[in-house]
């Protein structure tokens, strides 16, 4: 009877060990990436407020994102460079995140390319994690591209 016990309490074990996240599955979760989605864009007093869903698809919180971005007009011209502070995003979590860009005209806007992460920290996180596998979408006239 003891012997039975044994194995099935070496079976219960394994089940719960194979349940529970180990360190390979979050290693595996942290490539799921950044997803950012350019929601609306509302021109305002002299300015352009961009608007962007933006979700942290990895196992852990990012601290700090902050992502350098090219703004082209209709014409596909640069019209400027400029960074987009999106700040902490808990893992697993949307955030609406706002910018207001002075001086841009709204229906002049053609796309808008994520040339890169300027920075990206939240313990845990691999280097290059905000664009490794980062996933991009528009909701507008206007490309989001990457």
């Amino acid at each position: 009877m003891e012997f039975r016990g044994f194995h099935l309490m070496a079976a219960l074990g394994c089940l719960v060990g194979a349940a529970l996240p180990g360190q390979g599955q979050a290693q595996e979760d942290l490539g799921a990436g950044v997803s950012i989605e350019l929601n609306a864009l509302d021109p305002g007093e002299g300015a352009c407020r961009i608007s962007f869903v933006i979700q942290n698809g990895h196992a852990r919180d990012i601290d700090s994102a902050v992502f350098e971005a090219v703004l082209f007009d209709a014409d596909g011209r640069v019209e400027r460079l400029t960074l987009f502070d999106f700040g902490a995003l808990p893992a697993a979590r949307p955030r609406v995140r706002q910018f207001a860009v002075p001086g841009l005209d709204c229906d002049g806007l053609g796309r808008v390319l994520i040339n890169g992460a300027e920075t990206c920290a939240g313990e845990g996180l691999a280097p290059g994690a905000c664009m490794e596998g980062l996933e991009l979408r528009s909701r507008t006239d206007v490309e989001l591209i990457g």
